[in-house]
């Protein structure tokens, strides 16, 4: 995993380091002077301009020019503050944007060139907590950026990474204060290998089993997509309860039905959860994730007691780990709804919310800030918060935080969310920890649709994707 630190922890990490802030200057220059010589494909005779601001950015951008003179290169420093915007730049091979860094709260509208830009740690003019562009700005879009001791938010969300294009973290020398301040971390393949159990050689269907209650009458798309995921991702076992449904609707195939009645389902569902790993709840459901109209069978709560009806009793009564999706996760009506059932659990618990259903649940769209965001619902209902976009952000109610970053376009069709639950379920039925397993899951969806068409991807071609990309994870180990 690789560390993710605001602005301002990394300022903290920085103002604890234990050598002079000129030789972490210098160290930076120097990564910055080594990558502007790959770029380049050499330094002799190139020319080189550097756009260099008052602070330790333009210091690092200085010291780069240093060094790329002193093998060669024909450079430029420019003075940020003596470039108005949009003028033209000297003709040159590469520019150096090192402007200003992430603490930039101010607008900033670059000169105009026609070289590739190397930017130094972040593009200047871009928000190092949000990564939008601050209103007004106009940055210079980067071929690659360098960034020091740890990702930085901006570079992960909204423009940033368009802006941002390859970026490479170097150590400059604080990797040990940069893991211990960190909080917040991006997953990539090697954690996927590393954290998600493989199936002992001894193992049977019921170690990995997963209990999907998704559909409802002429909705069983949903409970279908999600139930082949999870089955693809590795779940030994999936069975299927569609309230309401006759069970005859599915192909014949590897999947097992539980039948279940349009209303007092979540009894027969609590019933048979004693064999399975973890419970998916919500796609497809439609009107039978609403508030039941009459309370349940004697002995059970009604159902006006809990928030979500059915849906809220199924999940206070449900003893394994549960991903709660779409249409279940707006039976909850509200952050207190959602809050009141979950304190009712003893497993974890995983709501997987795109920006809408957020939304509905705080009242008012995300912030510009996902990571905060995120960490916010996740403290306030005592889920683990998993907010979709194409950097997904998993968040866990004592304040990590992972982030995947595979997330493309192309997972922008009806029903890949439905998949992106069962892959999760799976991962929970697997033994990955609930946190670890929303963030893995996310990432291996962004990687396996990597693998599918780059126009007309539907999300029924992603299980067997998924289970191609995992494939060949296991046997690259």
């Amino acid at each position: 995993m690789i560390p993710v630190l605001t602005p301002e922890e990394m300022a903290a990490v920085d103002s604890q380091a234990p050598e002079p802030t000129e030789v972490l200057v210098g160290r930076a220059g120097a990564a910055v002077a080594r990558r502007a010589l790959r770029v380049m494909g050499g330094a002799f005779g190139r020319r080189v301009v550097v756009i260099a601001g008052p602070g330790n950015n333009g210091a690092d951008g200085r010291h780069a020019a240093s060094v790329l003179s002193g093998w060669g290169a024909d450079v430029t420093v420019v003075a940020a503050s003596e470039m108005p915007p949009g003028s033209p730049l000297p003709a040159a091979d590469l520019v150096i944007d090192a402007a200003f860094g992430t603490g930039l709260r101010r607008p900033y509208a670059a000169p105009r060139t026609q070289a590739p830009v190397l930017a130094v740690d972040i593009p200047s003019g871009v928000d190092g907590s949000t990564g939008r562009v601050l209103e007004g700005g106009s940055p210079l879009g980067a071929l690659c950026t360098v960034t020091f001791a740890s990702l930085k938010p901006g570079l992960l969300f909204s423009d940033g990474p368009g802006l941002a294009g390859d970026v490479e973290v170097v150590d400059i020398g604080l990797r040990e204060l940069v893991e211990r301040a960190a909080s917040c971390w991006v997953v990539e393949d090697a954690d996927v290998a590393r954290m998600v159990p493989p199936r002992a050689h001894d193992s049977h269907k019921y170690q990995s089993a997963v209990q999907v209650v998704a559909g409802s009458p002429g909705m069983t798309g949903a409970p279908w997509l999600v139930s082949r995921s999870a089955m693809r991702a590795g779940a030994g076992y999936v069975r299927l309860s569609m309230p309401g449904v006759d069970t005859d609707v599915m192909p014949p195939g590897e999947l097992v039905h539980l039948s279940v009645p349009a209303h007092g389902w979540h009894k027969t569902v609590l019933d048979g959860l004693s064999k399975v790993k973890a419970l998916v709840v919500g796609p497809g459901l439609g009107r039978v994730a609403h508030p039941a109209p009459q309370a349940g069978p004697a002995g059970d709560l009604p159902a006006g007691d809990l928030p979500g009806g059915e849906v809220g009793q199924l999940l206070a009564g449900a003893p394994v780990p549960a991903v709660l999706d779409a249409d279940g996760l707006n039976a909850m009506g509200d952050i207190e709804g959602l809050a009141t059932v979950v304190a009712r659990r003893q497993a974890p618990t995983i709501i997987t919310p795109h920006d809408g259903e957020l939304a509905r649940l705080q009242g008012g769209p995300p912030g510009a800030d996902r990571i905060a965001t995120a960490r916010s619902v996740a403290r306030r209902t005592g889920a683990i918060v998993l907010l979709k976009g194409s950097t997904t952000v998993v968040a866990a109610p004592d304040g990590r935080a992972l982030v995947a970053m595979s997330g493309s376009s192309r997972l922008a069709t009806a029903g890949t969310g439905d998949v992106l639950s069962g892959l999760i379920g799976a991962f929970v039925a697997r033994g990955t920890p609930a946190l670890e397993a929303a963030a893995l899951g996310a990432h291996v969806h962004g990687r396996a649709a990597s693998l599918g068409f780059s126009t007309g991807l539907v999300a029924s071609d992603l299980p067997d994707l998924v289970a191609t990309w995992l494939s060949a994870l296991a046997g690259a180990q």
